[in-house]
């Protein structure tokens, strides 16, 4: 199995329950199809570079979890048809961007500790 990241920006028209249904819909998704959960992040609501759709803002959520391919276009075919998400991103982490993701959360943890 390989080791995903994948970052979406939700409409900032959204109250917090939908904001919380919306990620735990994701969430489900990737677990329903095999996929192994290692971390998860919201951001919270963060400005935009440039507007997107006339939104200048918009939530951030991430998503670190390991998968097989078919995963991937599960959850990205998801998103695309979900009108809440503006935009998504999925990239295949390699060794290293690995080693620092772990590294990066046990500073975390030590810091808020």
């Amino acid at each position: 199995m390989n080791q995903y990241e994948t970052v979406f920006i939700l409409t900032p028209v959204l109250s917090e329950e939908q904001t919380k249904e919306t990620v735990k819909k994701f969430r489900d998704i990737v677990t329903a199809n095999g996929a192994e959960m290692v971390y998860e992040d919201f951001w919270g609501m963060r400005k935009l570079a440039y507007p997107i759709q006339k939104m200048s803002s918009g939530f951030y959520q991430l998503f670190e979890f390991k998968a097989e391919g078919n995963v991937i276009e599960n959850l990205e075919t998801e998103l695309k048809r979900d009108e809440r998400v503006i935009r998504f991103l999925t990239v295949k982490l390699d060794k290293h961007a690995i080693a620092y993701n772990e590294k990066k959360r046990s500073k975390k943890a030590e810091v808020q500790a």
